[in-house]
């Protein structure tokens, strides 16, 4: 049935695949609305919506032997039918990375592609109504914070609010110098660049003086609507974590395990910037293999539920697929056992 509804889907001419997505989601023509107002995350105790997940979201970046052969070709109608999908479905964000240019030999690792996320999401926010857009993440030393705040300000104005900043400090040498970015120091620029866009977004004329950035006598239009844009902060470390519970409104780790990250969630938890923090600290986590809900549903969960125990406020999914269509498949059968995420019976 997949290979049959991702043919079908294939052969569609331009019309009829606009008139596909428009059964998925709302039309392609109605004017963006404001969306509801919904938590940033629910807590762990109230585990069972989809808005407790993300999505890591295909074709936008292929990684050697982690992708599906259908990916290759995908493009825009193809993540636009993702996105379209997730919003109607209720999940929270969809993702995309960041890279400007990879070095032939760390490809063959990283792989090649990584679009744009500001071009990709400002197409797709013009074709769906709650979904938020998740940089994840940006890298933060390939940017003065002034262009992230009015590039990303000007997105949140043409999203109605509905940008995440997924940001990290980077680790591509080769990358920062090709950009003439410096590498060296970058986690120290790093929190200061966090503390000026603290400072920044959503403030025309805005004032800051930091270690490494000092902005005054300056207009900036738009900075955004908002002065709270989410910002989560990327990586694997525990210096990332500190950064994240000092700097931060979430943190999104990758490469470790749920045992690790039990571990360093704890002693965060016991230090003086966790206790002072107004907001809780969201955790987006994503399962170390892509979960299979449609053929294993007590797989998925118990996947699911090893990230809740470890701390989790979201999940970040990647699921098994095949097709486009398999892939719709898959959130709508990862939405109906959402429910059972935090309870084993």
């Amino acid at each position: 049935m997949q290979d049959s509804a991702n043919t079908a889907v294939a052969a569609l001419s331009p019309p009829d695949f606009h008139a596909l997505i428009s059964t998925l989601g709302r039309g392609l023509g109605d004017a963006p609305t404001i969306p509801e107002a919904r938590p940033l995350f629910c807590s762990t105790v109230g585990f069972v919506h989809e808005q407790n997940f993300g999505l890591i979201t295909p074709v936008l970046t292929l990684l050697p032997r982690a992708h599906a052969r259908w990916e290759q070709m995908g493009g825009i109608e193809e993540v636009l039918a993702i996105a379209v999908a997730s919003d109607r479905l209720g999940f929270h964000h969809i993702t995309c990375s960041e890279h400007v240019a990879i070095s032939n030999d760390v490809a063959e690792v990283r792989g090649s592609r990584y679009w744009d996320p500001l071009a990709t999401f400002g197409y797709l926010a013009a074709h769906t109504t709650a979904l938020r857009f998740a940089t994840h993440v940006l890298v933060l030393g390939y940017h003065h914070p002034l262009d992230i705040v009015k590039r990303y300000g000007t997105l949140d104005h043409v999203c109605n609010g509905r940008v995440i900043l997924g940001v990290g400090v980077g680790s591509l040498r080769e990358e920062f110098e090709l950009l003439g970015a410096i590498f060296d120091g970058r986690g120290e620029r790093a929190d200061d660049a966090l503390r000026a866009l603290r400072s920044c977004f959503g403030v025309t004329q805005p004032r800051y003086s930091g270690t490494h950035y000092t902005i005054d006598n300056v207009s900036i239009t738009p900075a955004g609507p908002r002065r709270d844009v989410p910002i989560w902060i990327g990586g694997h470390t525990a210096r990332s974590l500190r950064r994240a519970v000092a700097l931060g409104d979430g943190w999104v780790p990758f490469g470790l395990s749920p045992a690790e990250i039990t571990n360093m969630l704890q002693v965060a938890r016991n230090t003086d910037h966790w206790q002072q923090r107004v907001q809780p600290l969201a955790v987006w986590l994503q399962p170390e293999s892509p979960v299979d809900p449609i053929d294993s549903p007590h797989a998925t969960l118990d996947a699911l539920r090893l990230l809740v125990d470890a701390g989790a406020t979201g999940i970040n999914l990647r699921f098994i697929h095949h097709s486009l269509a398999h892939y719709i498949e898959q959130l709508e059968a990862l939405k109906g056992l959402a429910p059972q995420v935090a309870s084993p019976n």
